[in-house]
């Protein structure tokens, strides 16, 4: 999951180099935080949060596929 996040996130950003994720996995399920800079937050959160949802849509569906809980926490 992380390397999907950070996929999408170095396409969406001006400095793909900043982009950083990391990814914990507990009884629940997988937690992916994903920090990018600062400049590129609103790029990443979108209006209204759509770019935000949209990532999370696509992770939690690859999560369901490999029958995993995911949680993505934008940082």
């Amino acid at each position: 999951m992380k390397e999907l996040v950070e996929t999408i996130a170095k396409a969406l950003v001006d400095a793909p180099d900043q982009v950083q994720v990391t990814q914990e996995e507990n009884d629940k399920g997988i937690l992916v935080t994903l920090r990018v800079a600062e400049a590129d937050i609103g790029k990443v959160i979108g209006k209204q949060g759509r770019v935000a949802n949209a990532i999370r849509s696509v992770v939690k569906a690859a999560g369901i596929r490999k029958g995993v809980h995911v949680i993505v926490d934008i940082e």
